[in-house]
């Protein structure tokens, strides 16, 4: 059993030295690439990459792939071709300005526009049309892991997370109140109890206090201390002006429903929890894009040595027509023996404008991955694609790999953190079907001074004035001179089955089906994993045997012209060799890469 190293496997990249399971997920359709570890019903086409220029014939018109042929020259005339179809793009609406200014000489302002339309289309950037850059597959993901959009995007959920989280926090910050009013009253006399035909009464009240809701145990406390400052012209009052302060300290703490768990804190570990998730997604991210650049990348070598192997097929074609045409000038071959190799040269330049066009394609998509805007410099430049496939045979541990998936899948740790959501969820809401059993403490100190009169009796003359101030309060206050406190205990309970009872029924089930859903998933990358590992071994069979048929069709083409040229063959079957040997290269090509 043999693995490969540097390659795409099943929509997988893997790196010289990593195991099948090492390998990082892909979106490549089902048609070209699979899941990571093999998902099943795709194939492994991509995952074997190996450099045959040491195995390419030196016999032949048509030697091996990947450079074997003097591609770099082709590569640049294939820069050439689009740089002067871009220039032509930008050139027709300019003829087609200038052409209307003209027929309307009389018009100056169709001139200054022509002018000014030429002016701005020269300066558009359109891809390829700028200078040509060389770029390793290494140097495309270290651009992709720092100017790709989506990466950039996703980094930005951790932040919002921990926002979240904080903001979820904040419920446990205390909170400081504070009360100031001042309020002056004048009132009519109703009774003899008022204390005069017309009552004023002033008063200030200066209140602060402190709450704050405690993380462990579910509890809060509350801390205040009241002021205020009262006088009257009311002759019932004893202290005038009066002033009392009030220190309260009570402390609320559930002993069974909201004890271990409430809705505050649950959404905190939730939010934990859906952090680790946003680092896994951008792990995912990271590792999707990665994917993504390595086939894209692999895929524009693709496109090149296809256009190549095209360009090298139109030359035989005309190579062809010219040894015809000198052969008919000769008088050894008739004029209409010239029409099939004119035929198959037409055919020939059609299938290489759809090569041009499909390089361009794949040059475009590895751009989309590693720039980060139309005005980033590789835009606009022609990319060249300078790593080659390497043969690299590596023996695989099935069951090495197997568990190397199991850890390291970044699907199967998101859905073992969605359990721990579901777990979370199922305490909180058996949480919630027991009795609410509250204890509520209460302690209060009260102190009270001012000017006091003491009087004769009930709204008698003043027998004596005791000058006095809002310090005696403060001494009262602080000597507990009048304590008060109090103990109580709440208790509530539905009768019969509660909305608790049914919401926590729902959550047995959910998380139940979790559990279900990750055993699913593991099972399905054991069967992905296996299944790479089989599709290796028939793409290693499939290289070797597109690679002898590459080679034979070499030595056909070869025979077929050497017997042409002794006049023991036809255009016919020279044409047909030409034709197979561009489907061996093909061939050879597609199940490399």
């Amino acid at each position: 059993m043999s693995g490969w190293s540097g390659k795409r496997m099943s929509g997988v990249w893997r790196e010289p030295g990593a195991g099948v399971a090492d390998a990082a997920p892909s979106h490549r359709p089902p048609a070209r690439a699979a899941h990571p570890y093999g998902r099943s019903g795709h194939t492994a086409r991509s995952t074997i990459r190996t450099q045959v220029c040491d195995r390419r014939r030196s016999t032949g018109p048509a030697q091996g792939l990947f450079g074997c042929h003097g591609v770099g020259s082709l590569r640049r005339s294939s820069t050439v071709m689009r740089s002067v179809r871009y220039r032509h793009l930008i050139s027709i609406p300019m003829l087609a300005l200038a052409t209307t200014a003209g027929a309307q000489s009389s018009d100056d302002g169709l001139v200054d526009l022509a002018t000014q339309a030429a002016a701005r289309l020269a300066v558009i950037q359109t891809p390829g049309s700028g200078p040509r850059r060389d770029l390793t597959l290494a140097d495309a993901i270290a651009r992709a892991l720092e100017r790709n959009l989506d990466i950039a995007v996703e980094r930005l959920n951790p932040q919002v997370v921990d926002l979240t989280l904080a903001q979820a926090l904040s419920a446990y910050r205390p909170t400081f109140d504070t009360t100031f009013s001042n309020n002056s009253r004048t009132t009519p006399s109703q009774t003899q109890l008022d204390g005069g035909q017309t009552t004023v009464s002033d008063t200030v009240v200066f209140n602060s206090g402190i709450s704050q809701a405690v993380q462990w145990g579910g509890g809060s406390y509350q801390v205040n201390f009241n002021n205020n400052r009262s006088s009257s012209t009311s002759f019932f009052n004893s202290f005038n002006p009066g002033y009392r302060s009030t220190f309260q300290l009570s402390y609320t703490q559930p002993l069974l429903r909201g004890f271990k768990i409430d809705s505050t804190r649950q959404q905190i570990q939730v939010t934990r929890i859906n952090r680790d998730i946003a680092d896994i997604d951008l792990r995912q991210t990271m590792t999707n894009t990665v994917s993504s650049v390595r086939n894209a990348y692999w895929d524009l070598v693709y496109a090149t040595q296809t256009l190549a192997v095209q360009r090298q097929a139109l030359e035989l074609a005309e190579t062809l027509i010219r040894d015809n045409e000198a052969r008919v000038e000769i008088g050894t071959m008739a004029p209409i023996d010239i029409v099939q190799a004119r035929s198959e040269a037409a055919a020939r330049r059609q299938t290489l404008a759809q090569a041009e066009q499909n390089l361009a394609t794949a040059e475009l998509a590895l751009k989309q991955l590693i720039v980060d805007g139309t005005d980033d410099e590789y835009w606009a430049a022609t990319l060249n694609p300078v790593d080659l496939p390497t043969l690299d045979v590596q023996p695989i541990d099935l069951e090495a790999a197997i568990r190397t998936a199991l850890d390291d899948r970044t699907d199967i740790a998101r859905s073992r953190r969605q359990l721990d959501i579901n777990n979370v969820n199922l305490s909180s809401m058996r949480n919630n079907r027991l009795p609410a059993v509250d204890v509520i403490a209460n302690y209060q100190l009260v102190g009270q001074g001012g000017t006091r009169f003491v009087r004769s009796g009930l709204g008698g003359a003043v027998l004596d004035e005791i000058p006095g101030g809002i310090g005696d309060a403060f001494n009262q206050l602080f000597d507990a001179a009048f304590p008060v406190w109090t103990v109580q205990l709440n208790v509530s309970y539905p009768i019969g089955q509660s909305a608790a009872d049914a919401a926590y029924a729902r959550a047995r089930i959910q998380v139940q089906q979790v559990q279900a859903q990750l055993r699913q998933l593991g099972l399905q990358v054991a069967t992905e994993v296996t299944n790479a590992v089989l599709q290796i071994q028939g793409i290693t069979r499939r290289i070797e045997a597109s690679i002898a048929a590459r080679e034979l069709a070499e030595e056909q083409l070869a025979a077929e012209q050497s017997k042409f040229g002794a006049g023991m063959s036809t255009n016919f079957f020279v044409v047909q060799a030409q034709r197979d040997l561009a489907t061996a290269q093909d061939t050879e090509l597609r199940a490399i890469l």
